[in-house]
């Protein structure tokens, strides 16, 4: 089971945790002008010490939208999700009053070309590509690649590779779609996931291979015209990214363990993952490559 099916599993306990903390609970010792939304903060604050990019406040990259990772669909109005208020309980534990959220294209992100900004959460699978031009922190969340398919379509591990499928540009879905799977017919990119689901509904691709953690809220949202049929196993998991060279890198890392260690990631996950989930990942079907089970 991966640490997101298991913290959807404990998503009763870890409600009844967060309602009982409270959004205005500091959690812990020092001050509060602090302005984290309706995020729910524990620790002690001001308890690391960085260099932020902007004074008092820590800047955070991503893509949006990102329902349950990121709750708003400009950096304005954020309020919410796992990975924001990961970067809450960050920012508050490193003493700063504020998250600053900065929206650019997935491929940006990833690309180590810019280096304004602290840390950037945008569900970034950690590759060894990617670390050549950027640092990553420890996997904070385990990754697998999700098939959504049109509901009452019939497409499976045997026949996927002959249907038109779309990627999510610039990700580890696109080079496991292209190296791996090898489909017969090319393979269709988009900037942003609700473009790319819209294509799966308007019957302009077959099929979307992405993260099983972000193709989980669609069947929801879109009143069963879609639903996932299979994941593929990756064995990888999501890292916070640095620019590289940065000198909070160590400062950063522990601070993520801590919040692995001590449960708030797993708190988070299942009231803002768990939510947007709808359904246990560890029971959809696993795909192989070949098509054999």
């Amino acid at each position: 089971m991966t640490r997101a099916a298991a913290a959807i599993v404990s998503l009763a306990v870890s409600v009844a945790f967060i309602v009982a903390t409270s959004a205005c609970d500091q959690g812990g010792e020092g001050t509060s002008n602090a302005h984290y939304g309706d995020c729910p903060v524990s620790g002690h604050y001001g308890e690391f010490r960085l260099s932020p990019e902007t004074a008092g406040a820590l800047t955070v990259r991503t893509t949006l939208p990102a329902p349950g990772w990121w709750n708003g669909d400009t950096p304005d109005s954020i309020k919410s999700g796992y990975e924001y208020c990961m970067a809450a309980n960050i920012a508050y534990r490193s003493g700063l009053d504020r998250v600053k959220v900065e929206n650019a294209p997935f491929p940006d992100v990833v690309s180590g070309r810019t280096k304004d900004f602290d840390l950037a959460l945008a569900q970034i699978t950690i590759t060894p590509e990617r670390s050549k031009v950027a640092e990553f922190s420890p996997p904070y969340l385990s990754s697998t690649l999700g098939v959504l398919i049109r509901d009452g379509e019939k497409i499976d591990e045997g026949n996927i590779r002959d249907v038109r499928i779309g990627v999510a540009e610039g990700t580890t879905g696109e080079k496991f779609v292209e190296k791996r799977l090898r489909p017969t017919k090319p393979v269709i990119p988009f900037a942003n996931d609700p473009a790319m689901v819209t294509a799966l509904e308007e019957g302009r691709i077959d099929a979307v291979v992405h993260d099983t953690t972000i193709l989980l809220a669609y069947p929801q949202k879109r009143e069963s015209r879609v639903r996932l049929v299979g994941q593929y196993r990756t064995d990888q998991g999501y890292g916070a990214l640095y620019p590289k060279g940065s000198p909070d890198k160590d400062e950063l890392d522990r601070i993520i363990r801590q919040l692995i260690d001590d449960g708030t990631l797993t708190k988070l996950s299942a009231v803002y993952l768990g939510a947007a989930f709808g359904q246990d990942p560890a029971k959809i079907p696993y795909f192989t490559v070949d098509g054999s089970s």
